[in-house]
């Protein structure tokens, strides 16, 4: 069968006793694939997890082997970065559900291993892809945490960790992100996963059977939440209404630089992820309610919680507005939690977090730098 993307044997752990799932259903055995960056001490107190979006994986900071792009987020992880390997044990697994290494709907089936689950796949939530992490910590012999960091998706498992554990974390930074999924933000995936399904491809998420990817489906897919992913401002500046090959349209086609850009997106991302999982990890991110399970809403996934919160947003950022953080900063003071809350001005949108924005740099370092202190590390 002609792979979408080459098989790379990932750093893993397996846990045969497998994971009980938000659905009801167990997975029978659980393989967490993950990186580490950096050492920790002696008393394992100075490691930071790093949690990834929806699309990126666990290398966080060192070349992608199957792209073989830089690390997604090198500009924040790494020696003298604002995550400092040389001070922290930084790790980063890939989620539950993905296509790098961790099981997801690309792993052999528990019932029929000579084939992968596809949509067979039990659904997962976010709170699973922390449950999974979870077991990987225990594993690596780390009692708390000394910080979870992530943005958007990656930021739901950052918060999710804070409401789930908050005695093994002493320190978490979700940066645009958001407490529950806006009825526009789950709009804009079923959109993209409409997409998938109607690639003649796709063949009920059977397509490796027939040695196909549904690849115009995710391309789609793809294009359509790269929109959300950037502001206005930014798409005009790089490309406003600029023609590709000619002064002016001269017949219907791919003229402008921006349509360039965006199949550029679609395709280069089709080489390196499964449709199956971004499927699974969409739905994930729609289900996510931090405040659902609590009658005293938002405030009560945090009551008595000794976690110390920067909250960041992005002033461009249409898809986990600053209102959005707000919201959660004002539940944490509700309950007099230790929150700071940042809105860093920027026009780059919600991929803010991932480009050169040095003033949150500046902001993420000093507040990793205070609570370093504190905890006496």
């Amino acid at each position: 069968m002609d792979q979408p993307f080459p098989e790379t044997l990932h750093e893993s752990i397996d846990f045969p006793d497998g994971l009980a799932l938000d659905c009801g259903r167990r997975l029978r055995s659980l393989t967490i694939a993950y990186r580490v960056y950096g050492l920790l001490n002696a008393a394992r107190s100075n490691a930071i997890l790093v949690c990834h979006a929806l699309t990126g994986d666990q290398y966080v900071a060192e070349t992608n082997p199957e792209t073989g792009k830089p690390g997604w987020w090198d500009r924040v992880v790494g020696p003298g970065q604002p995550v400092d390997t040389d001070k922290f044990a930084v790790i980063c697994a890939n989620v539950l559900g993905g296509c790098m290494g961790t099981t997801g709907p690309r792993s052999p089936h528990d019932d029929r291993p000579d084939e992968p689950w596809g949509t067979d796949f039990p659904p997962v939530t976010i709170n699973d892809m922390v449950r999974a992490q979870k077991r990987l910590i225990d594993h690596l012999g780390i009692s708390r945490l000394f910080a979870v960091v992530g943005g958007s998706m990656g930021g739901m498992q950052t918060l999710a960790w804070a409401a789930m554990y908050p005695d093994h974390v002493f320190a978490a930074v979700p940066v645009a992100a958001c407490a529950y999924h806006s009825a526009q933000n789950i709009a804009f995936h079923e959109i993209g996963r409409q997409a998938i399904a109607a690639d003649p491809a796709f063949h009920n998420g059977r397509y490796w059977a027939k040695g196909v990817t549904p690849e115009r489906g995710l391309a789609v897919a793809r294009m359509t939440a790269h929109i959300t992913y950037v502001s206005e401002a930014a798409l005009t500046r790089k490309f406003g209404r600029k023609l590709q090959d000619a002064a002016t349209l001269s017949e219907l086609g791919d003229r402008f630089e921006v349509e360039s850009y965006l199949q550029y997106q679609g395709s280069s991302f089709v080489r390196r992820f499964d449709a199956n999982s971004y499927l699974t990890m969409t739905r994930a991110m729609d289900l996510f309610d931090l405040a659902a399970p609590h009658e005293t809403g938002l405030a009560g996934a945090f009551a008595g919680s000794k976690t110390r919160f920067l909250l960041v947003s992005f002033s461009s950022d249409w898809l986990f507005p600053t209102a959005q953080s707000r919201a959660i900063a004002w539940a944490l003071n509700a309950v007099a939690a230790n929150v700071s809350f940042v809105e860093v001005k920027s026009d780059k949108g919600h991929d803010a977090f991932l480009l050169d924005e040095p003033d949150f740099h500046r902001t993420l370092a000093g507040f990793i730098a205070g609570c370093a202190e504190h905890a006496g590390l």
